[in-house]
């Protein structure tokens, strides 16, 4: 008799509201992973060989950074050939971070990996984790002749599965907690999951390539009215200081003050990195196309399309980290589906 071979999934439990259960004093606290079955009994009907791995200490998702982000990546790395799919429980306050920052790091990814999380603790009555984690574990096990479809980094929340670097968290309270005004959703889950494979990321090369680097002296400067040319040199002068990304209004524009285009002209030609990206959650960076944004075209600023504050700023740490590399062209062109048009008129 043929051996039927089970699709392997492997969760990991960052941390995150996703993962705590109430104590005896009211208190949120971790849940064991290894006993996942006691707070979702459902998961023993999935048909798939399921292990969990979990971060020593859970970290709230405020505490994230670039070790955090880094470690992730080894862990597929490690597990890469044992598994087909990788489901990542992560909190939702920096979620679209790490998602966008493992996008980057995961090259030619040719497996799922899905992050999710909930509103609630999936040890509440009402917690949305519950269907968020089962839905996520079923669209990463879906396979086709052993291959999965889905082979890029994502974000399950509240039915709709998004790119991960084009998402960012828009609401606290709403079980659909995220977003992705620029991309269409690659799935979405009702009765039936529904792939929509004409806008899931088609990678290039060949072979997992992990990257375990990222560049952590960069800094983002948001543009508001009144905005001082001291609070403005005060970031481009922090020492050792490699990139900046400058969320801007509309489609790239900025006070045209004379000292803002100067400041940053001077940063750029003292090799520091400027991506321009917009404050609106919906539409692109066009620079050049008001008076008021020509002046960071000339001043060397590189537009940074349809990406979010946070696809641009890990993309930033990435490509700083990488050695010979065209950082204009990379920035402005879309490596792990990141952003759709390009930026300037020229």
């Amino acid at each position: 008799m043929e051996r039927i071979m089970l699709t392997k999934i492997l969760i990991i439990y960052t941390g995150g509201t996703i993962g705590m259960s109430e104590n005896e004093d009211g208190a949120y606290v971790p849940i064991d992973f290894s006993n996942l079955e006691f707070f979702l009994p459902e998961i023993k009907r999935l048909n798939y060989s399921i292990d969990t791995k979990s971060f020593k200490t859970p970290i709230d998702s405020s505490n994230v950074d670039v070790s955090t982000w880094i470690k992730l990546a080894q862990f597929i790395k490690k597990d890469y050939n044992n598994y087909d799919g990788f489901v990542v429980l992560h909190g939702t306050d920096t979620m679209a971070y790490s998602a966008s920052a493992l996008s980057f790091l995961l090259e030619n990814l040719d497996k799922p990996v899905i992050f999710t999380g909930s509103q609630l603790p999936i040890g509440k009555i009402r917690t949305d984790g519950r269907e968020n984690l089962i839905s996520a574990i079923e669209i990463a096990a879906s396979l086709k002749e052993r291959k999965s479809e889905l082979r890029e980094v994502t974000i399950f929340f509240d039915n709709i599965l998004y790119r991960g670097n084009r998402t960012h968290k828009y609401s606290t309270e709403d079980f659909a907690a995220m977003e992705t005004a620029n991309y269409p959703g690659l799935a979405k889950v009702g009765v039936h999951v529904f792939f929509n494979n004409q806008v899931m990321f088609k990678h290039r090369g060949e072979g997992l390539i992990v990257h375990e680097k990222m560049e952590q002296q960069v800094a983002v400067i948001k543009v508001f009215p009144g905005m001082t040319e001291a609070y403005v040199k005060s970031v481009l002068g922090i020492e050792g200081l490699r990139g900046v990304v400058i969320e801007t209004f509309g489609s790239g524009n900025t006070p045209s003050y004379p000292w803002f285009a100067s400041a940053l002209e001077n940063a750029i030609n003292n090799g520091i990195k400027i991506v321009n990206v917009t404050q609106c959650n919906k539409g692109f960076v066009e620079q050049g196309r008001y008076a008021t944004s020509s002046q960071l075209l000339k001043a060397g600023v590189i537009g940074g399309a349809d990406m979010t504050t946070e696809g641009a700023l890990t993309k930033m740490m990435y490509l700083l980290a990488v050695d010979n590399i065209d950082f204009e062209h990379s920035m402005t062109i879309s490596l792990r589906g990141e952003l759709t048009w390009f930026s300037s008129l020229d």
